[in-house]
């Protein structure tokens, strides 16, 4: 059975709900059970109308929905496709913009803040800063071909940076600049569910899985330079660590 056979079995044409949300959770199910691979061509609209004997406005309805929800992606000229993971390495100290750009995605970011301000006494313990001291803030929207992957926080020490706006795409190209990159990075990880106001921002439903970094990177010379504490979607990202038996 083709792909396309294996979604009419699947579809229901007699329910109550509206047939763009019937065809979105087949076309959701089919990609969630690996009908189509990660970077594999989605059917063409006309072949999934002609075959499940219903509208194209129907079967654009649907894709336009799961492109929003970052299960699709429509590259210009070549078509729909269903989005990669993302295998992230804890073995290499990269920045977000990096790992978007090695794998050829569009990197955008979207400001949510960015300031100047006193040092919390949260950021004081994290970057070993003295109480009164400056830090810079910097809170984005991380996306990859306009796709939403992360929320980002990070705080860096006024002293590594000249100003809030000497970021652009990247941070660590800023650091980098300035001969404050990291070198060396902690790292905790853990498992979380995205909150209404986080799922609205990376365009999920609430509630939805997500993974939660907390990173404080130290400069060449050993001092703490960034604490970041990132969200990414749970539908996105494998995060990959090498592991060795110890001496």
């Amino acid at each position: 059975m083709n792909a396309l056979q294996g979604l009419k079995s699947t579809f229901n044409t007699t329910a109550g709900t509206p047939l763009y949300q019937r065809l979105t959770k087949v076309l959701r199910g089919a990609i969630e059970s690996s009908l189509w691979d990660a970077d594999d061509p989605l059917p063409s609209e006309r072949d999934i109308a002609e075959t499940l004997e219903i509208s194209r406005v129907t079967v654009r309805k649907a894709i336009d929905g799961l492109v929003e929800d970052g299960l699709l992606v429509r590259k210009r000229g070549s078509g729909t496709f269903v989005a990669g993971r993302v295998e992230k390495s804890f073995a290499t100290l990269t920045s977000f913009t990096e790992d978007m750009v090695s794998r050829g995605r569009k990197v955008r970011s979207d400001w949510l803040m960015r300031e100047r301000g006193l040092v919390t006494p949260e950021e004081s313990l994290s970057l070993s800063l003295s109480p009164g001291a400056a830090v810079l803030r910097f809170h984005r929207l991380r996306c990859a071909d306009n796709v939403p992957m992360a929320i980002e926080y990070a705080t860096v020490p006024a002293a590594c940076l000249p100003s809030e706006h000497a970021v652009e795409d990247s941070l660590y190209e800023a650091l980098r600049i300035r001969n404050q990159r990291p070198v060396r990075a902690l790292q905790r990880l853990r498992a979380v569910l995205f909150t209404e106001e986080q799922a609205k921002l990376m365009l999920v439903e609430p509630g939805s899985a997500g993974l939660f970094i907390e990173r404080i990177g130290f400069n060449a010379a050993g001092a703490a330079v960034e604490w970041t504490r990132s969200y990414y979607r749970g539908d996105a990202y494998d995060f990959v660590a090498e592991l060795n038996l110890g001496n």
